[in-house]
């Protein structure tokens, strides 16, 4: 048998033995996209399996979550934010606001914390009110109450006790607070004693040279010489001065409890020169506590506070509450030297955080 091949087509001759058909690659196309979307379906399927499994209060939960997320995100939103200083910015601002010798001088007749007139009430009241809208009026009855009352409080109260500013009522009243009142930074002061010793000694030294070194600062005394060097001044820094002292400086911002951001606040080196005797006098506010960590203390020095008389220590600090009338002197004899403490004030123990960040805003340095 002989096998004879057949001749090929007007339409084979046209196109490779070897290439596809259109037919075939049409059908290829459609089987492809039809296992796509039976993928797909596939995987819609599953979800919609999956979330009829899933737990109804768990959605819930998920639910209530995300709302919460999305009104936090608008609240968050809606906030001013809050600019964060550096420590060289804080000296940059401070140097920009009337440091003089080292020591701040108020600028502002507006200040509440060295103005006396008769609108500083309603001026208080109107920067409570200020607060509020932007936070909350909860925790704010005592402040209130102050506010409201402040003239009974400064002018009239039959007391040993006598803030010349602002009075917070409903605090418990003592004239000396013990160590654990403020444990933490007690403790924090006492343990860097040498260091804050070793500072002030450098510091002491620029007093052989001349009368008045730059950066300290002479206060007025029936008697003797009574000289301070500030970090923090009414609630704003020294910037030379915090130069001069970069550990203890330091040290002031691990302190847990200390009043840094208002004009309540203060931090310095205070040096009482034997033969010193400091007037009696009062504090401008209740809500703080005043420590003294002792550096120097000759013998015959002492510090009397609603008419009892304590002792500094060396290393030891001493806390007492400076709206009560109070006076210090120094009685030793010359050849044993000034007698020297690092003073910080301290927020009171029984002053609730809501209210700390209230009376901040309030008498903020400048407001």
């Amino acid at each position: 048998m002989v096998w004879v091949p057949l001749s090929p087509t007007s339409s084979d001759c046209r196109a490779p033995l070897h290439a596809p058909s259109i037919t075939t690659m049409s059908l290829e196309w459609l089987m492809d996209w039809s296992w796509s979307l039976d993928r797909l379906r596939d995987c819609i399927a599953t979800g919609i399996q999956s979330f009829r499994d899933c737990d109804a209060t768990a959605l819930v939960a998920v639910a209530c979550l995300l709302v919460l997320f999305v009104w936090y995100c608008y609240h968050v939103g809606r906030e001013q934010p809050r600019a964060y200083a550096t420590v060289n910015a804080l000296m940059q601002s401070a140097e920009a606001n009337g440091v003089q010798n080292g020591f701040v001088y108020c600028q502002s007749p507006e200040c509440v914390r060295c103005s006396h007139h008769d609108g500083l009430n309603q001026k208080l009241y109107h920067n409570l009110q200020e607060y509020a809208k932007r936070y909350s009026w909860s925790g704010m009855g005592r402040i209130h109450k102050g506010i409201r009352e402040q003239g009974r409080y400064l002018n009239s109260r039959p007391s040993i006790q006598k803030p010349e500013v602002f009075f917070l009522p409903d605090l418990p009243t003592t004239p000396y607070f013990s160590r654990d009142a403020q444990k933490h930074d007690v403790e924090l002061l006492e343990r860097n004693f040498q260091t804050i010793l070793c500072e002030f000694e450098t510091l002491y030294k620029a007093f052989s040279n001349c009368s008045l070194p730059q950066g300290w600062k002479m206060n007025s005394t029936p008697s003797g010489e009574w000289f301070t060097f500030y970090l923090v001044n009414q609630g704003m820094c020294v910037p030379r001065n915090c130069r001069r002292c970069p550990r203890t400086y330091r040290l002031l911002g691990s302190l847990r409890t200390c009043i840094g951001n208002n004009v309540f606040g203060n931090a310095c080196i205070s040096v009482l020169s034997p033969g010193t005797v400091i007037a009696e006098h009062y504090g401008p506010t209740n809500i703080r506590i005043r420590c003294h960590l002792g550096l120097k203390t000759p013998s015959n020095c002492e510090l009397v506070v609603g008419g009892e008389p304590q002792c500094w220590a060396e290393g030891r600090c001493l806390l007492f509450d400076d709206s009560f009338l109070h006076t210090a002197f120094h009685e030793g004899a010359p050849e044993e030297g000034p007698r020297v403490v690092f003073m910080v004030d301290l927020w009171h123990p029984n002053v609730a955080a809501a209210e700390r960040q209230a009376l901040d805003f309030i008498f903020a340095p400048g407001r």
